[in-house]
Order: C-alpha cells, then structure tokens, then sequence
C-alpha cells in the first residue's frame, strides 16, 4: 500500500502522515531524507524528531532509499523534496538524472514484499513563481516526479490548512 501526503510549507502534511502510520502500526518507521545544511534546518530536523516518542524505528538517509528493508513495514518518508534536493545537488541541477535515479530508487522500495509507504511531499508549483533558473528547473523536477509517485499510489492526500482531502 502507498500513500501519498501533499500540500503547500505547513499544510500539516508530517503531522498527518504521523498520526497515518501510528494507526496503521505500533512501531513504524521514520525514514528522514534531510541534509543538515545549516543550523535553521538542524532546527527544524530536532523538532521533528521531538514529536516522535519511542514507538517509532528513525532512519536517516539522505539518497539511497532501497538500501533499506521495507518488507512488512509501515514507514513514513518525509519527504520527497528534500530528497530530490539531495539527486539535484549532487547532480550538479540535472533535472533528468535526478528524476532518473530517483524514481528508480522509488521503484526499488516500492516492489519490497508487504511494504506499507507513506511518502510525504510538497506542492511547490502551487506557490510563488521560482525567480532563478535552478528554482525553476526544481520545480519542474519536483511536479515530475509528484506526478509519478501519484501514479503509483493507492491514495493520495492533499492537506489544505491542516485539513485532508482525499484526491485519490
């Protein structure tokens, strides 16, 4: 089962994911994809793990997903951008090869046996028009590659203020 949560910066997307995986298990699996680039987000990645109490298995991996045993599992990823911030990055802002690699990676965990994926990401077209050239080669990389983890969800939500509604 995938499920895929979407929505803008501070939709409640992570909350709601959470709360998704502690019904569907007592021990499920926090995959973090952050890079710690700077103290704002070192920041940002201590409350996050704040709100996980010990009921959660939390993994830290910032590219190669299939590296990881899903099998049998409910794990959140949190999340996809940030994710595809890391392929983009290392890929010197090769859109096509970030989105390669990363929907193979996707593939990979996706066809482990009884796997239960809850994929977090955001809707950054939605937003503000990017006003660099690598923003907006980002957001392209980014509704891509939403558009593909959609395809492959069993159901996909969209959080609008905190609220969910179920597009999928």
């Amino acid at each position: 089962m995938i499920y895929l949560i979407t929505g803008g910066e501070r939709s409640g997307k992570s909350s709601y994911a959470q709360n998704l995986a502690l019904k569907l298990s007592d021990t499920p699996m926090y995959l973090a994809t952050a890079r710690k680039w700077d103290d704002d987000f070192q920041t940002r990645i201590d409350r996050h793990q704040s709100e996980r109490d010990g009921r959660w298995t939390n993994i830290e991996k910032e590219k190669y997903l299939s590296e990881i045993n899903f099998s049998g599992k409910v794990a959140l990823i949190d999340c996809v951008t940030l994710w595809l911030t890391n392929f983009f990055t290392d890929h010197k802002y090769d859109v096509t090869l970030s989105l390669e690699e990363a929907k193979k990676e996707f593939l990979a965990i996706a066809n482990q046996e009884n796997a239960t994926l809850i994929i977090v990401t955001n809707e950054i077209g939605m937003g503000v028009h990017a006003e660099t050239h690598i923003g907006r080669k980002f957001t392209e990389l980014q509704g891509w590659m939403n558009q593909f983890l959609a395809s492959k969800a069993d159901e996909v939500v969209l959080m609008v203020s905190g609220i969910p509604v179920k597009i999928k």
